[in-house]
């Protein structure tokens, strides 16, 4: 993972509920994470995934990752290459979901600035997105030092992995 993130905005609204990012019908009945990542987003916009380019970002209003606190919703945002997400704020247990499957999740006040499409470049470390559609800048507080070191390790179940302990 790096520190850069660059890619093009998926725009979303307020409440965005993990039975639109992976509709509950699947979720329990498909193990497979290729065919499981089919149907991401499935629920807001069927063609998201033929449309979707990795690397891309998502970009929400408030509440984003509301609902069950499954990992599969942030696990297949990961696995069809959602590079990061951005949104006004988060559903507390989405969040530390996406942290500790190495998913970057910026909560950022400016999100509703961003428009659907818009070329966004984000830096992690220095808690900046710039816009290079509209150049403008958005700041965000940047993650503190226990949440890198799982991010950049990839997830937390990577982190004890490689060194055989929590971060903590």
């Amino acid at each position: 993972m790096s520190k850069l993130i660059e890619g093009r905005a998926w725009k979303f609204g307020d409440d965005v509920n993990t039975d639109l990012i992976i509709p509950g019908k699947y979720k329990l009945s498909i193990t497979d994470l290729d065919e499981l990542s089919k149907h991401a987003m499935e629920g807001i916009d069927p063609e998201f995934t033929v449309k979707f380019r990795k690397g891309d970002i998502i970009v929400a209003g408030k509440n984003f990752g509301c609902g069950s606190s499954r990992e599969q919703a942030p696990l297949v945002l990961k696995h069809v290459g959602v590079s990061a997400i951005i949104a006004k704020s988060f559903a507390r247990i989405f969040y530390r979901n996406a942290i500790n499957l190495g998913l970057p999740v910026i909560e950022c006040v400016d999100a509703e600035r961003i428009e659907h499409g818009d070329m966004l470049r984000i830096d992690l470390e220095g808690g900046l997105i710039k816009n290079l559609e509209k150049n403008e800048e958005y700041r965000f507080k940047p993650f503190p030092e226990e949440i890198w070191v799982i991010l950049f390790s990839g997830g937390l179940v990577s982190y004890v992995k490689k060194y055989g302990k929590l971060p903590w």
